[in-house]
C-alpha cells in the first residue's frame, strides 16, 4: 500500500476513544462510515483541549494560547549518546505543556519517545501514541502513557499521526525518524498538507541533513520555495515560536481526489486555540 493510499485507509478508522489502549478495527468501505468518521474527527477538533493545570480542569489561565491543538513529534526509540538530546526531548515536552498543546507520537515508552511523552503527560496534556501491534512488545514497557492506538502497520501509523497533528517536529533519531520526516516534507511539497514542519537541531545534529538539502537546491533538484518548507532551530522554545509564525509559501496547485477526506490539506485557522 502506498503512503497516500494509507492516508485514506487510516481516515476510515474510528476516531480515538478515551481508553488507554485502542485497537483500530479494519477500515469500512461504506460511504456512511466515511461520513461518520469525518463528523467524529470534526467534533474532536472542535472540542476544547485539556488544561495544563491538571486533569483537564481549570480555566487554562496559566497557558499561552497556541494556534495548534496537537503537534506530532518524530524521534528515536533510543536516547542517544549525548545528554543534550535527552534534555531537548524533555524541554520540548515542557514547551508543549506551557503552550497548552497536546502530543501525537509513535507510541513507544523508551528512548526520546518515552522522555517527551512522559513530560507532556506529567504536565497534564493529552498524549496520543500510535504504534503497530507488532512493535508494542519492543517499544512499550510498563503502563502506557496517555492513549495508545494500536494499528496494523507502519503506513497506517504514519497516516494516523499526520491526520491528528497540526504541525510536525523532528527530534534527533535514526532511519525511522528520517523516513517519517522526509515523507511529511514530501507531502507538503506535493500539496497534500500545509502544516508546518520543524527540525529541533540539537547541537547541530541535523546540520549534515540541511547541508545535503542545500546541495540539492544548488544542483537543481529542490526549489528554493520547497526548501523553505523546513523550519529549524537549536532550542524547543525557538522552534515552536517559528512554527507558530509559519505561513506556507509553497503551493503547486495540485488538487487531490481525497483532499476533503484526509484532513491534511486545509490550512490552520488563526482562531484555533488550545484553551
Amino acid at each position: 500500500m502506498t503512503p497516500t493510499a494509507a492516508v485514506v485507509v487510516a481516515l476510515e478508522a474510528p476516531a480515538p476513544a478515551p481508553a488507554a489502549v485502542v485497537v483500530a478495527p479494519a477500515p469500512s468501505s461504506t460511504a456512511g462510515a466515511a461520513a461518520a468518521q469525518e463528523t467524529a474527527v470534526e467534533a474532536a477538533a472542535d472540542a476544547p483541549a485539556q488544561s495544563s493545570s491538571g486533569g483537564g480542569g481549570g480555566d487554562g489561565g496559566s497557558e499561552r494560547r497556541s494556534r495548534f491543538r496537537r503537534i506530532c513529534v518524530y524521534c528515536g526509540s533510543a536516547k542517544g549518546k549525548k545528554p543534550s538530546y535527552q534534555d531537548a526531548a524533555i524541554d520540548l515536552g515542557n514547551q508543549l505543556v506551557e503552550r497548552g498543546i497536546d502530543l501525537v507520537y509513535g507510541g513507544g515508552s523508551i528512548g526520546l519517545m518515552g522522555l517527551v511523552s512522559h513530560a507532556v503527560h506529567a504536565g497534564g496534556r493529552h498524549v496520543i501514541g500510535i504504534i503497530p501491534t507488532s512493535l508494542m512488545p519492543r517499544e512499550v514497557t510498563g503502563d502506557p502513557v496517555g492513549e495508545v492506538r494500536a494499528v496494523s502497520g507502519m503506513h497506517e501509523r504514519k497516516a494516523e499521526m499526520a491526520r491528528f497533528a497540526d504541525a510536525f517536529i523532528a527530534l534527533p533519531g535514526g532511519y525511522g525518524t528520517l523516513e517519517e520526516l522526509l515523507e511529511v516534507i514530501t507531502w507538503a511539497q506535493l500539496g497534500i498538507h500545509k502544516k508546518p514542519v520543524g527540525l529541533l537541531n540539537v547541537d547541530g545534529f541535523y546540520d549534515p541533513l540541511l547541508s545535503f538539502i542545500d546541495l540539492a537546491v544548488n544542483e537543481g533538484f529542490i526549489t528554493e520555495e520547497a526548501r523553505r518548507i523546513i523550519i529549524s532551530a537549536p532550542t524547543a522554545k525557538e522552534l515552536v515560536m517559528k512554527l507558530e509564525d509559519y505561513v506556507p509559501e509553497y503551493d503547486i496547485g495540485l488538487v487531490w481526489e481525497d483532499q476533503k477526506q484526509n484532513g491534511l490539506v486545509p490550512e490552520l485557522e488563526s482562531g484555533i486555540t488550545s484553551s
